[in-house]
């Protein structure tokens, strides 16, 4: 069996240390087939020197949350696999390419509150430059920085739910599930050596639709 090295604090990680980390993973699956199995890719760039996460802001215009934070992602189409799904969105949403041998390992399901089993896949991309959303479904794209995200989440209580609802802070915003609990569970893993579950984090009342 896998040992864990469990870490006090983050440290820098490079594609080695995060390929080490998520291999052996025990990843938990959601054997959910009544809802709508989706792929989200949690993809890891090199921005300014350091290792960072790809986050889209989603075009105001969408029909379902609109303008809110996300991961490059969406439903899987017939006959596609997880990894086939991710790959392919952060084609359409950033008009990136990023190869199969670049995808690094796969983490827990998320359940949603509007109805999807969200898989999030890892992928190295290294340096890519400035992207560019497609400007039907992407308003803004951002790298940021994996230390800014690798933080104590804020855990709150809401009436509608016995489970707390997670959030991280972002570029002067609040970060929310299930996006904000993915990217918590990819943080503890690859940065800290932890493994860490996420599927009992709750989201806000205005993602459940």
């Amino acid at each position: 069996m896998r040992r864990w090295v469990l870490a006090a604090t983050s440290e820098p990680i490079s594609r080695t240390t995060t390929a080490e980390r998520l291999h052996g993973f025990p990843r938990r699956s959601a054997d959910r087939p009544d809802l709508v199995h989706a792929a989200v890719a949690l993809c890891v760039t090199v921005h300014d020197g350091r290792p960072a996460l790809l986050i889209t802001r989603r075009a105001p215009r969408l029909r379902a949350h609109a303008g809110q934070w996300a991961l490059p992602g969406g439903r899987l189409d017939p006959g596609e696999t997880v990894v086939d799904a991710a790959l392919r969105e952060l084609r359409e949403e950033v008009l990136l390419t990023v190869p199969p041998t670049d995808v690094l390992g796969v983490l827990d399901d998320y359940v949603t509150r509007s109805g999807y089993v969200m898989t999030p896949v890892v992928c190295w991309a290294g340096e890519v430059g400035t992207l560019v959303g497609a400007e039907a479904e992407v308003a803004a794209v951002h790298q940021v920085p994996l230390a800014y995200l690798d933080v104590e989440p804020t855990l709150t209580r809401i009436p509608e739910s016995d489970a707390p609802v997670i959030a991280l802070p972002l570029l002067g915003r609040q970060l929310h599930a299930p996006t904000a609990a993915i990217i918590h569970q990819f943080c503890r893993i690859a940065c800290r050596g932890l493994v860490t579950r996420v599927a009992h984090f709750e989201q806000p009342v205005f993602a459940w639709r």
